[in-house]
């Protein structure tokens, strides 16, 4: 092996200077190893502002540097958003909610779609990437410090009291910086507001990057205004869908943010990155940043929330595929852009990278085909009414299990559709008897056995009182599921 102790006298001398805050560091050297483009203006803004927490004794994680850096990479390349191209925009969204409006059982929006420039994507975006990589920013800064603690060089033990704030404040920075580097690339590729399948938008907006939309056509040999079209079909659905099923945003994030807070670094793995680090080369470390050698298996907890967590994406997605395809009927292409947005989705589209990039998170398109023929077969059987009336409660969607095969779910939606309610199981029972007799002494047959026997647990759709309605606009309907 090469001997790097010039090499490693440089690192330990930069090290000392940064941890003293008396000198500057070398920020286009820091920034490749971190796998970051070579902006040292940028960079060495960042690391002064370090040096600067570090005297205060701050070590909280400053994610200003990580709206920067996507803003300046968003704003390289991208253009304004003009009147006539807002125009078509506008008109494209008008057709679409028409459209739409005869497909689903779900209320418009209240606020109209918005035309957005790629930075504007960024701004609007960002406080929700922070909130999903936040916790996975912390596991890193704290492994950094409990290294650093555990296994410093003899030499650099002394001060590694006062150094602990530093090293999380570096390890911190870092990630954020690269959460601006995924998130100002993917705002040159992603074509609406709901594009990576969770609403980043606030509640019940739309929106479209008109830029990006025109990429998204080129080559395809398909008309441009038909393939806006298209995309504002689908975007309105994501919007409407999470407007109707508010507790479904909050799901969602909360799912994200509970498996990202279970990931864990391999410190191992991380103190023999650190003895052999090499300074000139950059390549290494960022390679194992990227292709995550510092984030151990997934335990099973996180299997199963990764699971939860992929299932109801999959809903999502191929609900959202279910309406666009019979909402764009009319449409001469829409196969064939349907077929692109498919293609696009299956070798790793945006979502797939910007959750890979950030929480581990792997999308499987095996299960958006499952849970659009699910879909499929669920309209099929109740209609557009029954089927959208399954996202006006968590405990009604569809489970793994119904994916792997829906036929039970639909006989189940068919019967109580005819008025069939079934004979409710041992356990149904029980907990009626449980709710009788812990109630106010009441027949348990008079309430019946829950919700598996009645019309879901907030009760006979619209009569779920003001606050319920206003969460989940439109006729919730019959068809509710047996899901006992």
């Amino acid at each position: 092996m090469a001997d790097h102790s010039d090499e490693d006298d440089d690192f330990e001398s930069i090290l000392r200077s940064f941890l003293s805050g008396s000198g500057p560091i070398d920020a286009s050297r820091l920034a490749g190893a971190a796998g970051l483009p070579a902006d040292p203006t940028g960079v060495a803004w960042l690391f002064a502002s370090l040096q600067d927490a570090v005297r205060q004794g701050d070590d909280s994680i400053h994610w200003e540097p990580a709206t920067q850096q996507a803003e300046r990479l968003a704003a390289d390349g991208a253009r304004p958003v003009d009147e006539k191209t807002s125009a078509g925009v506008d008109a494209a969204f008008h057709v679409a909610g028409l459209w739409l409006s005869e497909t689903v059982q779900i209320a418009e929006l209240t606020a109209p779609p918005a035309s957005m420039t790629r930075t504007e994507w960024v701004r609007q975006t960002m406080q929700l990437w922070v909130q999903m990589a936040e916790p996975v920013a912390l596991s890193i800064s704290d492994a950094i410090t409990r290294v650093f603690r555990e296994q410093a060089p003899e030499q650099l033990r002394g001060m590694a009291g006062g150094a602990e704030q530093a090293i999380r404040a570096v390890g911190g920075a870092l990630f954020a910086l690269q959460l601006g580097q995924v998130v100002g690339q993917l705002s040159r590729e992603v074509v609406s507001g709901g594009d990576i399948g969770i609403p980043l938008l606030e509640a019940g907006r739309a929106g479209v990057v008109p830029q990006n939309i025109e990429g998204f056509g080129e080559g395809l040999d398909i008309p441009a205004d038909q393939v806006q079209l298209y995309l504002a079909v689908r975007e309105l659905a994501h919007a409407r869908l999470f407007r109707h099923a508010r507790w479904l945003r909050l799901q969602m994030i909360s799912a994200i943010t509970a498996y990202a807070k279970g990931i864990t670094i391999d410190t191992g793995q991380l103190q023999q990155l650190a003895e052999g680090f090499n300074p000139s080369n950059p390549d290494e470390l960022r390679q194992i940043l990227a292709d995550g050698t510092l984030i151990p298996p997934k335990s099973a907890a996180q299997e199963a929330a990764l699971t939860r967590l992929e299932t109801t994406l999959a809903l999502i997605e191929g609900w959202v595929d279910v309406v666009t395809r019979r909402a764009t009927t009319r449409l001469p292409k829409s196969d064939a852009v349907a077929e692109t947005v498919r293609r696009r989705r299956a070798i790793g589209g945006p979502a797939e990278r910007a959750f890979a990039t950030l929480v581990g998170l792997e999308l499987r398109p095996r299960r958006l085909r499952e849970a659009a023929a699910l879909w499929e077969a669920v309209t099929e059987a109740v209609g557009p009414e029954g089927r959208d009336a399954l996202w006006s409660h968590p405990d009604l969607l569809p489970t793994a299990a119904d994916l792997d095969d829906p036929t039970r779910l639909v006989d189940q939606l068919r019967e109580r559709q005819a008025g069939h309610v079934p004979e409710p199981d041992d356990l149904d029972k029980a907990l009626a008897d449980i709710l009788a007799a812990d109630g106010d002494g009441g027949d348990p047959s008079a309430s019946g056995p829950g919700p598996a026997a009645g019309t879901g647990p907030q009760g006979p759709g619209p009569a779920q009182g003001p606050e319920s309605s206003d969460d989940n606009d439109g006729p919730h309907g019959t068809g509710e599921p047996d899901r006992g």
